[in-house]
C-alpha cells in the first residue's frame, strides 16, 4: 500500500487538507498527517483543529511515496519559516519520490529550488514567487511535471487529490473514487 505524508502547519487551508486526506484514504493509500509544529491538534486558517498522526521528528524515519503540502496563507508562511522542511523535501525528491503542493504552498517548493524548469500552478497572486525561482507558471488547475504535482486552491483540491491517487495507484482507482464522490 502506498504511503503519503500530508503536512499540517498552523493556519493550513481546511478544505484542502481534509479533501486530500479523505480522497487518499478512500483510495487505500496509507495517509499520515505530519505536524510541522508541536504534536497534537493543529488549528487551521478558519480555526478548525486537526490532530496530527506524527510529529515532524517522528516522520523523519520514513520516506513516503508522497509528501503533500496543503496551502493556506498562514500555513504556507509557517512552512516557509520551518528550518528543516526544505531539507526534507529535497530528500524526498532525491529518493525519486513524489512531492505535491496546492494553493500558496507551491511557493515552498519554489523557494526550496524544486520547481526550477518545471511547469507548476498556484493560487492567484503567488505566481511571481514561482517565476522568480525558475518555474514555468501554468494556468491549469492541476499540473504534474515529473515527480511534482501542484494545484491552485480549495476548489481544485478534489481534482488534485484524484491526480495523486492516479499517480500512486492507477487510473482505474482514481476513476472509481472520483465517480463514487460524484467528481466524474
Amino acid at each position: 500500500m502506498p504511503l503519503a505524508h500530508v503536512y499540517v502547519a498552523p493556519g493550513f487551508e481546511e478544505v484542502e487538507l481534509i479533501t486530500i486526506v479523505d480522497i487518499l484514504r478512500r483510495a487505500d493509500i496509507n495517509t499520515h498527517l505530519v505536524s510541522t509544529a508541536a504534536a497534537g491538534v493543529v488549528a487551521g486558517a478558519h480555526n478548525v483543529g486537526i490532530a496530527a498522526d506524527l510529529s515532524f521528528d517522528e516522520a523523519a524515519s520514513e520516506i513516503p511515496d508522497l509528501v503533500v503540502l496543503p496551502g493556506g496563507g498562514p500555513g504556507t508562511q509557517h512552512m516557509l519559516a520551518h528550518p528543516l522542511l526544505a531539507g526534507r523535501l529535497h530528500s524526498q525528491f532525491a529518493a525519486g519520490r513524489r512531492v505535491a503542493a496546492i494553493c500558496a504552498a507551491p511557493m515552498v517548493l519554489a523557494k526550496a529550488g524544486l520547481l526550477r524548469d518545471l511547469a507548476a500552478c498556484c493560487f492567484p497572486g503567488c505566481e511571481a514567487t514561482l517565476s522568480e525561482h525558475g518555474a514555468k507558471v501554468s494556468a491549469f488547475n492541476v499540473v504534474t511535471d515529473g515527480l511534482i504535482t501542484t494545484s491552485r486552491g480549495p476548489a481544485t483540491a478534489g481534482l488534485f487529490a484524484l491526480e495523486l491517487v492516479r499517480l500512486l495507484r492507477d487510473d482505474a482507482t482514481a476513476i472509481a473514487v472520483g465517480r463514487a464522490m460524484l467528481y466524474l
